[in-house]
């Protein structure tokens, strides 16, 4: 279905003569569709922290609400980023359960360390500085795409690798 997406918009492209940007998309699919879903991840994020700091937990103490809001949508993020840079992004295959297991334990390990960084941030920029949480959850949530991305590219969903 993204196949199709894609395809439908870089005809699109080339149709209203951008088919130089058309080329370039195809040239960098990967980083492209990166792009996307990692924005996708982010409004995924966003909403659900959104949701939990403002209707869910809005009575609790602020550190308590930033730290619990952080936490849950990093969990809901960590699920859509997966599924989609695993089926969409990377074409990861992983042909056996020790494969898989290998894969998702490096995807939660690179995740664990950039949601301490989030945590960490958001707790220091909201509670310490007293900025605007969404603001920040934003600028915060920019910084992570770029780390998430260098670790999904390294370590996580080796092209041309077998991951077991």
């Amino acid at each position: 279905m993204i196949d199709k997406i894609e395809a439908f918009c870089l005809k699109m492209l080339r149709n209203i003569k951008l088919g130089k940007l058309a080329d370039w998309y195809e040239k960098h699919q990967e980083g492209m569709r990166y792009l996307v879903f990692g924005v996708l991840t982010t409004v995924v994020n966003i909403v659900v922290a959104a949701f939990t700091y403002y209707v869910l937990f809005f009575k609790l103490a602020e550190e308590l609400k930033v730290s619990l809001s952080t936490a849950i949508a990093i969990v809901a993020a960590w699920i859509f980023a997966y599924v989609t840079n695993k089926l969409y992004v990377f074409d990861s295959k992983t042909n056996t359960l020790k494969e898989w297991l290998k894969e998702i334990a490096s995807f939660i390990g690179c995740r664990l360390i950039t949601a301490v960084i989030e945590i960490g941030l958001m707790n220091w920029l909201v509670t310490g500085l007293q900025f605007n949480y969404m603001v920040m959850k934003i600028v915060v949530s920019v910084m992570i795409i770029i780390l998430n991305f260098i670790f999904s590219k390294l370590l996580i969903f080796k092209k041309g690798e077998k991951n077991g």
